[in-house]
C-alpha cells in the first residue's frame, strides 16, 4: 500500500524523470512527500511562472517531457505562461496542478479552478485523476502523449485526498510512443522533385530534433545543394557557419532572404508550422494556395494545410524525414547556394545604431568569444532582434528562445541549461522590462550553486510597445516608460557580481571578469531607448 503521491513519484521514476520544477504548495503536500529521498532532484523556484518555464525548457533541452508541479488557483495561472510557451513551441512537458479535495468540488472552494476548461486550448491534453489506483495509467497516457506526434504540454490536476489516499497498484511500464514511418519511395521523390527544381528552398523548425537530425540536414542540404533557413528561434538547427546555412525566416529577416523565399518554385519545410513568424505575417505566400510548391513534413497531420495548401503533405518527423534523406543522397556533393550564403553574410555586418552601448558590438564580442557549445537563452523584446541577426550558432540546442514571444522566459530558461549542462557557459540576454518578469529566479540560480551570466539590455522603456506607438500613433506615447531599480545592485545583493557597462569599450572586460568569476554574474547595459532595431535609423523619442 502506498499513498498516492508516492504512486505518482514512482511513475516518474519509471518514466526516466530526473529532475523536477516546483513551488511547493499545501495542496500536494502527499506528492512532495513522495519526492522525499526519491533521487529525483527537486528544484524550488520563485514563481509558478517561472518554473514552468524551467520545465520548458528543460524539454527543449533534453527532448524528454520537462516536469513541474504548482499549487491550484493562483499557481495554476501563474504557471498557464509555461505551458503556453512549451504548446506553441512543440516542447514536451507534464504539468502537475494542485486541486482541491474532491469532496469540495463544484462548490468554489478555496482556489478551485476547472482546470480541463482553463488550460483546454493551452495544452494537449488536460486530464483531473480522480483515483489513486487509476495514477499509474494518467502519468503512462500523459507521457505517451507529451512525446508523440507534435511535443506538446500536458496538464494533470491532483485532487488532495486522492494523493494522501492509499491504494496497491501495479507500477506501469516506460512509455513507447508510437512511431510515424516515412517511406524511402516517398523521400526519394521528395529528392527528386527538389533535384529539378529552379529554386528551391528549406525551412526547418518545429519538436522532435536532436543533434543526429541537425547533422543529417547538413548532409542532405550539402548533396543537393539546397539553401536552409531557420524559422523563428531555431537558428540552432544547424551550424550557421554551414555553407548551405543562408539565415533565418523569422520576424523582420534580411529582405533579400525574404525575396528568396518568395521567388523560389519549391520550398520543402521541415518541422516548422507556417503561422505568421516563419512566413512574415503570412506575407511570404500566397493563401490558400501559395505560388511556390509546398512540400510540408510536420508531424502532426492537422498542421498540414492548416493555412497553405501543399503541393505533398507527410504526416512524419523531420527527424526521420533527414534521416533517409541523408542516406539517399550519401556521396552526392553539389554546389552551395554561393550568392545566398553572401547575403545573409552581408547581413551579418554590423548597422551602426546610435547610443555609447553598441548592441551590435556586444553580440558580435559574444560570437567571437563563446565556445561552440555555449547556450543562449533570452525572452521577447527588440534587443532580441540583434541577437538573431549577428549571434552565429554553431550547435544543436544552444538557442533557447520562445516562439511565443513570452517576456520572461530568458532567466528561468538559463536556470535550467545550467543544470542540465554544469559545464558549460550559459547566457541569458533579456531586456529590462523581460528581466523583471522573472527577475527573482535570479535567486533560484544563487540557491543552487549556479554561475550563469545575464546581460540585461536597460533603456528605461517597453522598446518594441514604444516603438510600434511612434509608427501607429507619432509623438503620443503611452505606458512605456519604466524607472527601473540598480540592476547590479540587486545581483551584489544576492552575493553575486554586478557590473555596469556605459560604453561598449567596456563590455569585453565585464564579460571577461563575468567568465572568470565563481558566482552569476549580472551586466546591466545602459543602452540609447532610440536604439530599437537592429537595422533601422533612431527612434524619435518624445
Amino acid at each position: 500500500m502506498r499513498h498516492g503521491g508516492q504512486i505518482l513519484v514512482d511513475q516518474l521514476k519509471i518514466q526516466g524523470v530526473r529532475r523536477v520544477f516546483c513551488i511547493p504548495g499545501e495542496s500536494y503536500l502527499a506528492a512532495l512527500d513522495g519526492l522525499y529521498e526519491s533521487g529525483i532532484e527537486t528544484v524550488v523556484g520563485r514563481q509558478e511562472g517561472g518554473v514552468a518555464m524551467m520545465a520548458e525548457a528543460h524539454g527543449k533541452l533534453t527532448g524528454h517531457p520537462g516536469v513541474a508541479f504548482v499549487t491550484r488557483g493562483p499557481g495554476a495561472t501563474n504557471a498557464s505562461a509555461g505551458v503556453h510557451i512549451a504548446f506553441q513551441d512543440s516542447t514536451p512537458m507534464v504539468l502537475f496542478v494542485g486541486q482541491v479535495a474532491s469532496d469540495q468540488r463544484d462548490r468554489e472552494a478555496f482556489q478551485e479552478v476547472d482546470y480541463r476548461q482553463m488550460f483546454g486550448p493551452l495544452a494537449k491534453w488536460v486530464a483531473e485523476i480522480d483515483r489513486t489506483d487509476r495514477i499509474p495509467e494518467y502519468i503512462s497516457h500523459a507521457f505517451h502523449v507529451a512525446v508523440s506526434g507534435r511535443p506538446g504540454p500536458v496538464v494533470l490536476a491532483l485532487p488532495e485526498d486522492m494523493l494522501s489516499a492509499k491504494a496497491e497498484v501495479k507500477d506501469a511500464l516506460p512509455a513507447r510512443p508510437a512511431k510515424q514511418m516515412v517511406s524511402y519511395e516517398t523521400v526519394s521523390d521528395v529528392i527528386d522533385r527538389l533535384k529539378i527544381a529552379q529554386a528551391p528552398f528549406v525551412i526547418v523548425g518545429g519538436g522532435g530534433w536532436s543533434p543526429e537530425a541537425a547533422e543529417n540536414l547538413g548532409q542532405f542540404a550539402s548533396a543537393l545543394g539546397l539553401p536552409v533557413g531557420a524559422s523563428f528561434r531555431c537558428q540552432d538547427y544547424l551550424d550557421n557557419r554551414h555553407p548551405n546555412y543562408v539565415g533565418d525566416v523569422g520576424i523582420a529577416p534580411n529582405p533579400e532572404l525574404a525575396e528568396r523565399v518568395k521567388n523560389s518554385d519549391c520550398v520543402l519545410v521541415l518541422g516548422a508550422r507556417l503561422g505568421e513568424m516563419t512566413t512574415s505575417g503570412y506575407s511570404l505566400f500566397d493563401s490558400p494556395n501559395p505560388t511556390q510548391s509546398i512540400i510540408h513534413v510536420h508531424a502532426d497531420p492537422n498542421e498540414i494545410g492548416r493555412v497553405y495548401r501543399p503541393q505533398i503533405g507527410l504526416a512524419c518527423k523531420a527527424s526521420d524525414f533527414v534521416a533517409i534523406a541523408a542516406e539517399l543522397t550519401e556521396g552526392i556533393e553539389q554546389q552551395p547556394p554561393v550568392a545566398a550564403k553572401e547575403s545573409y553574410q552581408n547581413w551579418q555586418i554590423p548597422y551602426t545604431t546610435p547610443g555609447d552601448v553598441k548592441l551590435e558590438e556586444v553580440i558580435c564580442h559574444l560570437k567571437d568569444v563563446l565556445p561552440e557549445d555555449a547556450i543562449i537563452a533570452n525572452g521577447a523584446g527588440n534587443y532580441a532582434g540583434w541577437l538573431h541577426r549577428y549571434y552565429s550558432y554553431k550547435s544543436y540546442r544552444t538557442q533557447l528562445a520562445p516562439t511565443s514571444g513570452s517576456m520572461g522566459y530568458g532567466l528561468p530558461a538559463a536556470v535550467a541549461a545550467k543544470l542540465e549542462h554544469p559545464q558549460r557557459d550559459v547566457i541569458c540576454l533579456a531586456g529590462d522590462g523581460c528581466f523583471q518578469m522573472t527577475m527573482q529566479e535570479f535567486g533560484t540560480a544563487r540557491q543552487y550553486g549556479l554561475k550563469i551570466i545575464v546581460i540585461v539590455v536597460n533603456n528605461g522603456v517597453y522598446g518594441t510597445i514604444r516603438m510600434h506607438q511612434q509608427r501607429e500613433y507619432p509623438s503620443r506615447p503611452s505606458a512605456t516608460k519604466m524607472i527601473n531599480p540598480d540592476f547590479a545592485a540587486f545581483a551584489a545583493s544576492y552575493g553575486c557580481l554586478g557590473e555596469i557597462v556605459t560604453k561598449t569599450e567596456d563590455f569585453a572586460p565585464a564579460f571577461a571578469r563575468a567568465r572568470a568569476a565563481d558566482v552569476s554574474t549580472l551586466i546591466e547595459l545602459r543602452t540609447d531607448p532610440s536604439a530599437v532595431t537592429p537595422r533601422t535609423p533612431a527612434l524619435r523619442m518624445v
